[in-house]
């Protein structure tokens, strides 16, 4: 079973990004407390002030597709909308393959090993 990671970027009206972000929390809370979510953040692009950045990480496609019947999901793309937004993209990934960056040495490596 593959793991799910979801990058996006969401731009807002600047004027509106902090109150977005702040009373997104409760929507944020039960996303991750579904059952195969294992990451769950909106955080604010500290070099673009419109935009929002977004990581997901889920444990299957199923739970994904859990994911977006659960009012956590419709109740975050409703908030959002309300703030000015002028521009979304998202991406998914499915991970064929996962290992940590810094080998036993301690430099970064790209291999997989």
């Amino acid at each position: 079973m593959a793991k799910i990671v979801i990058a996006a970027q969401i731009d807002l009206d600047p004027a509106q990004r902090a109150e977005a972000l702040s009373k997104a929390k409760p929507h944020i809370d039960a996303a991750l407390a579904e059952k195969g979510c294992i990451h769950y953040s909106w955080s604010a692009d500290p070099f673009n002030d419109a935009r929002v950045n977004v990581f997901e990480e889920w444990e299957s496609e199923e739970d994904l597709a859990n994911h977006f019947k659960d009012p956590a999901y419709t109740g975050m793309r409703d908030h959002i909308g309300q703030f000015g937004m002028t521009g979304a993209a998202s991406k998914k990934y499915r991970i064929d393959a996962e290992g940590p960056v810094y080998n036993a040495q301690g430099q970064a490596t790209e291999a997989f090993d």
